[in-house]
């Protein structure tokens, strides 16, 4: 179970990536999840540092796209307000929503990273693609209802996915 739970990498924030290490580790890609990843939950507006953080992304020559679950109208609102690719309707965690980004960003699954705030989505799905996955902290406490219920279950894997940090089995990346 923990192969498909644990991300490889677990962050505060997108903002505290390490694009140099990432990039050293043969990542060249970027799917992207939406809520509570690169905006606040129901939310089009990206904050500046984000914005900021995007720009790097494209000048440092990491591709990106966003895959979100939610409707095409807010996913396109600011997948275009970064000037990246975006998968709406996702379905994630089916593998099916992460070959969908693949394709659109034209990239292969051993150079792209999943990045998302949910285990049972991002994690999950990535993992079950062989992607390399990041968990970041979500943004904020405000979430679908849905998404509330599962952070119950989320609590434990979270538990264990610390005692995997303090181990060296999650992580490991940054501690090079």
């Amino acid at each position: 179970m923990k192969e498909y739970l644990y991300p490889d990498v677990y962050v505060e924030s997108i903002l505290d990536l390490p694009l140099g290490k990432l990039y050293q580790y043969g990542i060249r890609a970027f799917i992207m999840d939406l809520d509570n990843t690169v905006t606040e939950w129901n939310s089009c507006e990206v904050r500046d540092e984000v914005v900021a953080w995007m720009q790097e992304v494209k000048d440092r020559g990491f591709k990106a796209c966003i895959a979100s679950n939610n409707g095409r109208e807010r996913v396109v609102a600011v997948a275009e307000g970064l000037g990246i690719p975006f998968v709406s309707k996702a379905g994630k965690p089916r593998r099916r929503a992460f070959q969908r980004a693949l394709e659109v960003m034209g990239s292969a699954a051993d150079e792209t990273a999943v990045i998302g705030d949910q285990i049972f989505t991002d994690i999950l799905g990535g993992n079950r693609m062989g992607l390399f996955t990041i968990l970041v902290v979500p943004i904020n406490k405000r979430e679908f209802i849905g998404t509330r219920v599962m952070r119950k279950f989320e609590i434990m894997v979270l538990r264990n996915i610390r005692k995997a940090i303090k181990q060296g089995d999650v992580n490991s990346l940054l501690n090079d």
